[in-house]
């Protein structure tokens, strides 16, 4: 069945691939799985992964929403995983390694969002969520033990974010793929909300790539494919490129910047301060698994970042609020 599929790639992909027979080694070699490519077989750790369970209860962009379909950290790499499927397939590019990437590539992220990244990144002065899911999969999955994933992987999960080049087609695809996912889910969360409406989007980004998020997702796939087809590069037309980042642009003044929103990132960062000291005077009470690959600073960070919101909460009120003053 695998040899089946290895043929079908070579006949079917473009030379501009990463064939699964061309993949890296691993850290730690392997017995090859009868039935999985390399590329099937990472996906499928990172799928059945804590870290990726975890995902579920980690913000997207709103804390503590009230109602079950704001988009959490989980159904963002989701939505990633499926833009990026679809992109690749029509490249003919390698689906598994792509799906790989995909799925992967937030298992780093902290509680709260990018204001927890944000807050960590002060506090250690250097914490970048895509090199913290480099060392999820490398040292702190397994029990320590990590994924052991191959090279390719692990590139497209460091190089997924804006500015960066991974070193395959597919890590690219990831790349922009991300992007086009949360700024058009962020929209829709931010309209459900009530923070937008839809006719308060620039006009010259409306115009161009649909008034509707599925109409926009679907212009800016359907842009890329036509760029990029047979060609070694991933890119966007210059004119939809220029627009998405003026979208881009709208929602970081419009939404990430919200004061309404920039409440409740006060009240994050603040826990996650008061977490961080905690831990740095008491390591004693961070986890084995945590101290197995680090001590002092790294440790409590990889702690931190590792928390759900709900998890921080809990930690936060088990720590600083007396039992007394905890509601029955």
């Amino acid at each position: 069945m695998k040899d089946e599929y290895l043929r079908f790639e070579e006949e079917f992909l473009s030379p501009f691939a990463k064939k699964s027979k061309d993949a890296g080694k691993r850290e730690k070699p392997m017995e090859p799985c009868p039935l999985r490519t390399d590329f099937q077989r990472d996906r499928d750790r990172i799928l059945h992964s804590k870290s990726f369970r975890r995902l579920k209860h980690k913000t997207q962009v709103f804390l503590s929403p009230e109602g079950d379909h704001y988009r959490t950290r989980l159904t963002h790499t989701l939505e990633v995983a499926q833009i990026a499927r679809t992109v690749a397939r029509a490249l003919r590019l390698n689906e598994d390694l792509t799906e790989a990437i995909s799925l992967g590539h937030d298992l780093g992220h902290t509680p709260f969002g990018h204001s927890g990244e944000n807050t960590l990144n002060a506090l250690t002065g250097r914490f970048h969520h895509n090199e913290q899911s480099i060392r999820v999969v490398e040292k702190l999955e397994n029990d320590g033990k990590g994924l052991n994933l191959t090279p390719e992987v692990r590139d497209g999960i460091l190089n997924h974010r804006q500015g960066m080049t991974p070193s395959t087609l597919e890590g690219a695809v990831v790349n922009y793929s991300d992007r086009i996912a949360y700024i058009n889910h962020d929209i829709d969360d931010a309209v459900h909300a009530g923070f937008l409406t839809e006719d308060m989007l620039p006009k010259e980004c409306t115009e161009l790539l649909g008034a509707s998020k599925g109409a926009r997702i679907d212009a800016l796939i359907t842009d890329i494919i036509a760029v990029s087809y047979g060609n070694n590069f991933i890119k966007m037309s210059e004119g939809v490129e220029r627009v998405f980042r003026r979208l881009r642009k709208f929602m970081f003044e419009n939404v990430y910047e919200n004061p309404h929103i920039k409440g409740y990132v006060k009240k994050a960062d603040r826990m996650i301060k008061l977490l961080y000291e905690h831990y740095s005077s008491s390591p004693e009470e961070i986890p084995p698994v945590y101290l197995k690959t680090a001590d002092g600073q790294t440790a409590v960070t990889d702690y931190i970042a590792a928390m759900t919101d709900r998890y921080a909460v809990r930690k936060f009120e088990s720590v600083f609020v007396p039992d007394s003053w905890r509601e029955d």
